[in-house]
């Protein structure tokens, strides 16, 4: 489970403080995917980065599986596995050399990895270029290995920042697919995507970020009815209109 409370953070500016997320609470529970929507510069991957102990909050908690990031945050590491969109992998090792390094980085020893690596490979199609060098992949491969990557440890905690990016519709498929085993398993889920058709398909809980404010959150079937609106999109646009950020 992971439990944000009352969290803010701000960053120094050129000219100013700028308040990128205001007070925010939520809880993303084992066995549920929690989509934190919005659009570009909206809070999202800084949440994402309190959450990792990437950052420190300015105010309110995080606690990850009861462990908080501030005191806690080697416990916390140990307990989760980060996506994001700044993860780019190149150079001339192999994506089974990768995996080896961010295993034993995980604590992990070589059998244990190879294990994870066989199991992730196939389970992702990656066999046929699993030891290619990276920098002739391509950008749907990478995307793949470093989806591998965040999870080589078998994380209790899944955070995946934009996953689909990059990725055609089949290897999208395999992501999906791959985020309903997860949480059939009982992990906690935390996806982080301006896509809202994805979110709609994918997530049981969301909660819209507008402004560093988390304006709405709940189940999508409550939010729909709440908004008498078959689509989630209908909802984040009026949302949006009442804050002035479209016409």
């Amino acid at each position: 489970m992971v439990t944000v409370q009352d969290l803010s953070k701000s960053f120094k500016t050129k000219k100013q403080m700028k308040q990128v997320l205001d007070h925010i609470s939520f809880t993303a529970q084992p066995g549920n995917i929690y989509g934190l929507l919005g659009p570009n510069g909206a809070g999202k991957t800084t949440t994402l980065r309190l959450i990792a102990t990437l950052l420190k909050p300015d105010s309110g908690t995080v606690t990850v599986d009861g462990s908080d990031t501030v005191t806690h945050s080697r416990a916390v590491r140990d307990k989760i596995g980060l996506l994001t969109g700044e993860m780019r992998l190149s150079g001339n090792l192999s994506p089974r050399e990768t995996l080896r390094f961010f295993g034993q980085l995980n604590h992990m020893d070589r059998k244990a990895v190879d294990e994870r690596i066989a199991s992730l490979s196939s389970y992702f199609g990656m066999d046929d270029y699993l030891d290619r060098p990276i920098d002739r992949l391509s950008s749907g491969m990478k995307q793949k290995i470093s989806l591998a990557v965040s999870i080589i440890h078998d994380p209790k905690i899944i955070m995946f920042d934009e996953p689909t990016s990059n990725l055609d519709i089949l290897a999208v498929k395999t992501v999906i697919d791959f985020l309903f085993d997860e949480r059939r398993q009982g992990k906690t889920i935390i996806l982080s995507t301006h896509i809202l058709s994805e979110a709609e398909k994918l997530c049981d809980t969301v909660g819209i970020l507008l402004d560093g404010q988390l304006v709405v959150q709940g189940s999508i079937p409550s939010l729909l009815e709440q908004y008498h609106t078959p689509r989630l999109e209908d909802i984040f646009f009026e949302l949006a209109r009442e804050r002035g950020l479209t016409t």
